[in-house]
């Protein structure tokens, strides 16, 4: 059977701050530069989540898209849509909220959901012309 990649856009607008809690505010802004402004500042985020496998022979689909969507909806939409990542994020209590480091997080809640016979990446915009990808490696 071959396998396909199917992907599934979804947005969502948060706020977070870039630093490291042991450097003073200078040094966490030679570094983070404005990302490490301490009242915060937001991204309109894009994400979009890559699902590769063989097509099932009977349904015709790598995946339902529609149970993606939910997932995408239920896992990380609500979750992080209009929140302070740093605040409001249990995931980012102790971890700096990087857009590489939001990736990871976004992977593995869903990595947790789809079926391990599923490869699964993650692209992540946090502008349109700084984004990651992460799958897993």
């Amino acid at each position: 059977m071959p396998k396909v990649t199917v992907h599934r856009k979804a947005h969502f607008n948060a706020a977070h701050r870039l630093f490291h809690p042991e450097w003073s505010d200078e040094k966490n802004a030679a570094v983070f530069g404005k990302c490490s402004n301490p009242h915060y500042h937001g991204h309109n985020y894009d994400l979009t989540v890559s699902v590769t496998g063989e097509i099932d022979p009977i349904t015709g689909f790598v995946m339902d898209l529609s149970v993606l969507r939910e997932l995408i909806k239920s896992e990380i939409e609500d979750a992080f849509d209009h929140k302070n990542l740093n605040v409001e994020v249990a995931e980012f209590k102790s971890l700096n909220p990087t857009v590489e480091n939001i990736a990871v997080v976004i992977y593995n809640k869903l990595r947790a959901k789809i079926r391990t016979s599923l490869d699964i990446s993650v692209t992540l915009y946090e502008t349109p012309r700084n984004f990651v990808t992460y799958s897993g490696d």
